[in-house]
């Protein structure tokens, strides 16, 4: 078992901690098997602050643990890079760079960073438990969004990328996974793993593209500089996904998905499906436009455009509309008091 005061694992029969040589509490029976070093690492790590309970799942960059506050028993995520990325000085520098970026951003729709610390190859950050999931776990699921729902979701992203580029910070990795629910179903933008911010840019400016192949806008498929309308290019593919199941550019590899973001056009949602509706696809396609200038300026103007065609519509929910309606006025408010 593991000691509650300081995370160590202990045999199931011990009295007191090998390590703190606190009283271990009585158990029924003995484990199954011993968790793997990592969580038993991480375990020791957290000591007495977090009580790591289970893995979650995996990731490309870091596993994901369920975790209590041991005090407040307020539920935790905490992601832990993984230890052959920790070794790589990059990816650890990207990490670190998660927590700095979301550090300087308090916004309602970007999910905060609590906590970070390296502890030799044991590099982890800690963010709050979202309840609702992930948009890409809702895409499984489901396979395609409401109309409604989706305008609303990408109203609320679209807000916080507002605050976000405001303040000389490019998310560069906008897709499915980094949209996460609370249990009311509000939208929290997390992972600025990859971020370009004015004060810290060497990791972006390597000349090579950084991101999601399917999300990337074609200026950041070419390597080159991007900046916020590139971000809202990946809102648009979002949309196009949710409304249709599928985004707009497929391919056997990143390249010939990177190809196509640059040289083709994408067929109109309305084209594919014509249960979309018209006035929705276009705003979709103007996100996706190949110039920067044709695009839409800013994360408020995408907003205000899906918050109207919501109340136009008629399609949306009154929650639907609220919540994106909402998640405006709190910006608009922040901006007031700047």
């Amino acid at each position: 078992m593991f000691c509650p005061d300081c995370g160590t694992w202990n045999r199931a029969r011990a009295v007191s901690c090998a390590r703190c040589k606190g009283e271990l509490p009585e158990v029924s029976g003995a484990p199954i098997e011993q968790p793997d070093t990592e969580t038993t690492a991480l375990r020791k790590a957290c000591g007495g602050r977090y009580q790591v309970m289970r893995r979650m799942g995996s990731g490309g960059m870091a596993h994901v643990y369920y975790a209590l506050h041991a005090y407040l028993e307020r539920p935790l995520v905490i992601k832990v890079l993984h230890q052959h990325l920790a070794k790589d000085s990059e990816m650890r520098e990207r990490f670190r760079r998660e927590a700095e970026a979301s550090a300087q951003l308090y916004h309602p729709h970007i999910c905060p960073i609590l906590d970070f610390a390296e502890l030799g190859d044991l590099v982890y950050l800690v963010m709050p438990y979202m309840a609702g999931g992930s948009l890409a776990d809702m895409l499984v699921r489901d396979k395609t969004v409401t109309p409604g729902i989706a305008a609303s979701i990408c109203a609320q992203v679209s807000v916080a990328l507002d605050y976000a580029h405001r303040r000389g910070i490019v998310h560069r990795d906008v897709k499915p996974d980094n949209v996460l629910f609370d249990e009311d179903g509000h939208a929290q933008l997390t992972d600025f793993g990859i971020a370009t911010a004015r004060f810290h840019g060497r990791l972006t400016r390597t000349g090579r593209a950084m991101g999601t192949p399917h999300y990337m806008s074609p200026e950041q498929a070419m390597g080159k500089m991007v900046d916020g309308r590139s971000d809202l290019y990946a809102v648009g593919v979002m949309l196009y996904e949710m409304l249709l199941g599928f985004p707009p550019f497929d391919g056997a590899d990143s390249y010939s998905v990177g190809y196509k973001q640059v040289h083709e056009q994408a067929v109109a949602p309305d084209m594919v499906d014509s249960r979309v509706p018209r006035s929705l696809s276009h705003l979709v396609m103007k996100c996706l436009a190949k110039g920067t200038g044709d695009r839409f300026q800013t994360g408020f103007e995408l907003a205000d455009a899906l918050i109207a065609w919501l109340a136009d519509s008629g399609m949306a929910t009154p929650a639907e509309q609220r919540a994106a309606v909402l998640s405006r006025r709190s910006a608009s408010a922040a901006v007031a008091s700047l």
